[in-house]
């Protein structure tokens, strides 16, 4: 694959506790450079965000609802949602309610991915099952559950917990979701052969933070 098409797959990230403006900055740089798929930040910071990445860069703008826990109420999770559509977010990276889902709640699972999903108003929502925590039926359940629910991907996890994508989640997640919605990995896509490994196994979405993803798009 050309470096062109990697950036293309590329969200990249700054939205750890401790990522800085500074690390804003520079996630909007190489995002410019490379023509990356988009750039996340935390809620808080995307007024920043918008104005240091600017206009016609054809990056996407994007930022994250119920993150890290998954445990705000549905209400919560909407009037966010609308708050960053009015910002000018271009998509949504929702996590899931690990509870209900383990549980078996699935109506109320359901409601608050549709309810997020409506608020995002044909923007795409990507649903973060947070695999860390789950076992393979449940990460099978969710996924199912996310694509009937609307959401246009499935992504497996927020990178605040102790492990994130691998190959195997990566591939877990394809077979249950099928052709239905799009497959994304986050936390601990670190290298390149990474990435093309999660890429063949039907990945088509990364989040990466900022310096990661300049050493690999600069390995190509």
């Amino acid at each position: 694959m050309t470096v062109k098409e990697i950036a293309g797959m590329m969200d990249i990230s700054a939205v750890q506790a401790q990522s800085t403006l500074e690390d804003i900055d520079n996630v909007c740089a190489l995002a410019r450079e490379f023509c990356a798929a988009a750039v996340f930040c935390l809620q808080a910071h995307v007024p920043y965000m918008r104005e240091r990445l600017g206009t016609e860069t054809g990056v996407k703008l994007a930022s994250v609802c119920g993150f890290p826990s998954g445990a705000e109420s549905t209400h919560i999770k909407v009037e966010t949602t609308k708050e960053l559509v009015g910002l000018g977010c271009d998509e949504i990276d929702m996590v899931n309610n690990i509870a209900w889902l383990k549980a078996g709640d699935e109506k109320a699972y359901k409601h608050d991915i549709e309810s997020v999903v409506a608020a995002a108003a044909g923007r795409p929502v990507k649903v973060i099952l947070e695999c860390h925590w789950l076992t393979e039926e449940e990460i099978l359940r969710g996924t199912r559950w996310c694509a009937e629910a609307g959401a246009s991907w499935v992504k497996t996890s927020t990178g605040w917990a102790p492990t994130g994508a691998t190959v195997e989640r990566c591939a877990l997640i394809k077979r249950a979701v099928g052709n239905r919605c799009g497959v994304k990995a986050a936390g601990g896509v670190r290298t390149l052969e990474m990435l093309l490994a999660m890429q063949a196994a039907g990945t088509r979405r990364f989040g990466i933070g900022v310096r990661t993803a300049r050493a690999i798009l600069e390995s190509v």
